[in-house]
């Protein structure tokens, strides 16, 4: 059991290299889902959130909004895109 563990954990590194920045984050919440075969990842920062309007950026990232306020984004060829450089210096 105590291999498992230490493989699982592993696994959650770069996850939890990320903690001091959603620590950092305005978002108090948030809730992130893959779809794996769309290859996009959804990340909201309110649930349920109503998205009444969005924008598509140049990087591929749809930003979604209600009353003005972003509740989400949704980043398009997740898998593909390259970890930044402070990530990769940590």
């Amino acid at each position: 059991a105590t291999s498992m563990a230490v493989k699982d954990f592993k696994e959650l590194e770069d996850i939890i290299e990320l903690a001091p920045r959603f620590a950092e984050s305005k978002y108090r919440q948030i809730w992130i889902t893959y779809d794996e075969e769309a290859d996009v990842l959804y990340v909201n920062f309110k649930k349920p959130s109503h998205a009444d309007d969005s924008e598509l950026t140049d990087d591929d990232i749809v930003i979604r909004y209600e009353k003005g306020e972003i509740v989400g984004i949704t980043i398009l060829n997740a898998s593909k895109r390259e970890k930044s450089r402070s990530v990769q210096q940590e």
